[in-house]
């Protein structure tokens, strides 16, 4: 057996306990004071194995970095690994999904996104010291703590330790049961339109008023045929709020709509789109604010060099590894749209993330733990 397969898979169950004392250890992104708790949680875990620092996240909690101690000279510049150590469940989510190991899967908040990933990658580096087995590249763990939120205040530090890396890893789960690569993910971004019309009295004064949510609706139409399928182009009309009574001409009205687009050049056409938008009925004004906070993670040439190490990788073990496209953004989106090689989506396999059903696939967090200290080897 592969040596790398054979270490990891003889500490399957201390990588299944150590992702149980992540998930019992709730971190909302909401709340900074459970967010610490789990960086605390994750530097105690890598003392002595890491040089540990933090960072102020303002309203949300710390960001963490970990520069590993591992064997060889490290002197071939740096590897990034992106985590998050935050989670979409409100604290007091385990009363109702409480962490269960049953059938070959762990259930809990935040399991499969992605205090498994994290916990294999923990075990990665341990496998790297304990075989003794050489690393090129300074390897650093980036532990942010608001990626569900969109990231606003860890951006800056992602992108400063990615401009000193020469590839990035990331441990968002893969895609479903077959737990694929992320070569690719589409661009993110969020616009709100807001109407301003002309209120008046529905019964007495109708024609002196111009309805907001009327030319809204207008609106909503026009901005739906933004879609463009062929393209992987989607334009959600999601949120739409408007009006005070039913008897009064609305002189105000919003939507706010996620757009998602596979290339920059899609996303600069639907920025154009979004600002040129004109009023239907000239009575009512339109502001647009609002745009791209994720940038499209298109599939480069780097990109696609290190998706090739990771199949061959994999082939040792007797993994075959595909790769896919995601509608969803990471915090690769940012790396890659600086031009640095990255490969996402090498954390837990299983399904249902974000949902009460979320859990992972125990057999896969041996293969898992085995790439990524492979990868970390060969980058």
């Amino acid at each position: 057996m592969d040596p790398f397969l054979r270490y990891a898979r003889a500490r399957l169950g201390d990588i299944i306990a150590l992702i149980r004392t992540m998930v019992e250890c709730e971190s909302p992104s909401d709340n900074a004071e459970a967010v610490n708790r789990f960086v605390d949680l994750v530097s105690t875990e890598l003392s002595g194995i890491a040089r540990i620092k933090t960072f102020a996240g303002g309203r949300f909690g710390r960001h963490l970095r970990c520069e590993f101690i591992l064997p060889g000279k490290a002197n071939s510049g740096n590897l990034l690994v992106l985590g998050h150590s935050d989670t979409v469940y409100p604290l007091g989510s385990l009363k109702t999904m409480p962490f269960r190991h049953f059938r070959g899967r762990l259930w809990g908040p935040g399991v499969l996104d992605m205090k498994g990933g994290i916990a294999c990658f923990i075990f990665a580096t341990r496998l790297l010291r304990e075989l003794d087995l050489p690393v090129a590249r300074r390897v650093v763990l980036l532990l942010n703590s608001d990626e569900e939120v969109g990231s606003q205040s860890s951006r800056p530090l992602i992108e400063r330790e990615a401009r000193r890396s020469a590839a990035v890893l990331v441990l968002e789960p893969g895609t479903g049961l077959e737990g694929k690569l992320k070569t690719a993910r589409k661009g993110v971004g969020t616009y709100t339109v807001r109407v301003r019309g002309k209120a008046s009295h529905a019964g007495v004064d109708f024609f002196a008023g111009a309805s907001a949510i009327v030319e809204l609706a207008r609106q909503i139409s026009k901005i739906a045929s933004f879609t463009q399928l062929k393209r992987g182009v989607t334009v959600n009309p999601g949120f739409v709020r408007g009006g005070t009574r039913a008897n009064v001409v609305a002189d105000e009205a919003y939507v706010e709509v996620d757009i998602r687009a596979p290339r920059w050049e899609d996303a600069r056409r639907l920025d154009k789109k979004f600002y040129s938008l004109a009023p239907f009925d000239k009575r009512c004004a339109i502001e647009v604010s609002g745009g791209l906070n994720r940038p499209p993670m298109e599939r480069s040439l780097g990109i696609s060099r290190l998706f090739r190490l990771a199949v061959r990788l994999a082939h040792e073990m007797g993994v075959e590894i595909e790769e896919s496209m995601s509608g969803g953004g990471s915090d690769g989106n940012f790396t890659a749209a600086l031009g640095v090689p990255t490969l996402d989506g090498l954390g837990a396999v299983g399904e249902g993330a974000h949902s009460p059903e979320e859990h992972l696939v125990c057999n896969r967090l041996a293969d898992r733990t085995a790439l990524l200290a492979k990868l970390i080897q060969a980058v």
